[in-house]
């Protein structure tokens, strides 16, 4: 069943990492799809409404979310785990902002469904994260500030729910995610886009911190974009994870980006440089029993993807707003 056809959608961030592909199949489902975000109107998609604003503004929010029927809200920041230690405030108050503004908006609108994206980083740490855990535990320290503001709201959804009877708001929880359209920036990057970046700049020695034998659960872009789009159509409202459920080490990834290389570099382990936790995987059985959800593209595929997507796009990828250097 296709609820999408004809519907008018917004998508905030619908120019990021997951927004990009979002609105792409949105608007090949036959949906009429509005963009939020604060990035280049170059990043957007051609067939989509695009809105330049401020969303910690709650007035912003009122207005992006008039006429809506459905709201997607993708909008956050991404920033590595050490700009996250440095710059605290810059991840919890804008995020804290976005959420409580959009879901209250999208409610003062009558908005029928909505997606809240919540973030592995509500989890404590552990090995395996299973969604009914998270309310028995607290975030991991680095990922606290973060965390924190994405459980509150989690918990902003229950008390819509409960007070007001809106039971149309979907909740999901994404692994690593990575693909085209992501955060380049070499000072706050993810793992992916900072080591496809540094070896295709030409970095050599090529230096990565560790001994490359942490596990993490990595999901391309598109994959979660279709399993949003699944969340939203079965009208699920418990928390959902959305990973590959299948770890893979960063020394893998570094043999996948080098591999795809015509030059390739010398890489150089720094076991002075902590490797972080030894292994964090989302379990995917919700996903699996309620959505029939299983990741498509494989990560050699998918980095081999983002590889190309960045040679031939690095004006695009510097045309996204840092709230790192912007929002002083």
């Amino acid at each position: 069943m296709n609820i999408y056809k004809d519907k008018k959608i917004l998508v905030t961030g619908g120019t990021g990492l997951i927004g990009r592909p979002l609105v792409e199949m949105l608007i090949e489902a036959g949906a009429k799809v509005r963009i939020a975000s604060l990035d280049d109107p170059s990043r957007a998609h051609p067939e989509a409404e695009f809105k330049r604003v401020d969303l910690t503004k709650f007035d912003n929010c009122l207005e992006v979310c008039e006429g809506m029927d459905y709201v997607f809200n993708l909008v956050g920041i991404k920033g590595s785990p050490a700009m996250a230690a440095k710059k605290p405030a810059s991840f919890f108050v804008p995020t804290i902002l976005f959420d409580t503004n959009m879901m209250e908006a999208a409610r003062r609108c009558k908005v029928e469904r909505y997606l809240f994206t919540s973030s592995v980083g509500v989890y404590s740490p552990a090995e395996i994260f299973y969604e009914d855990d998270v309310w028995k535990t607290f975030p991991s320290e680095n990922d606290r500030f973060a965390g924190w503001a994405k459980r509150m709201g989690e918990l902003q959804a229950q008390a819509y729910k409960i007070e007001y009877g809106w039971d149309k708001i979907s909740i999901v929880r994404p692994a690593n995610v990575y693909g085209p359209y992501d955060n380049f920036d070499p000072a706050n990057a993810m793992v992916i886009p900072s080591l496809i970046k540094r070896a295709l700049d030409g970095e050599n020695p090529f230096t990565v911190w560790g001994d490359g034998s942490a596990i993490r659960d990595f999901i391309n872009a598109k994959d979660v974009a279709r399993g949003m789009m699944l969340v939203v159509e079965k009208g699920i409202t418990e928390p959902v994870n959305l990973g590959s459920g299948e770890g893979v080490s960063i020394k893998k990834i570094v043999e996948i980006i080098t591999d795809n290389m015509e030059t390739k570099p010398e890489v150089v382990w720094d076991i002075s440089k902590p490797s972080g936790d030894k292994k964090r995987l989302l379990d995917m059985s919700r996903a699996k029993t309620l959505l029939g959800f299983e990741p498509k593209i494989s990560i050699e595929e998918g980095i081999r993807e983002v590889m190309d997507w960045y040679l031939k796009n690095k004006d695009i990828a510097d045309k996204r707003y840092n709230v790192f250097t912007e929002n002083k």
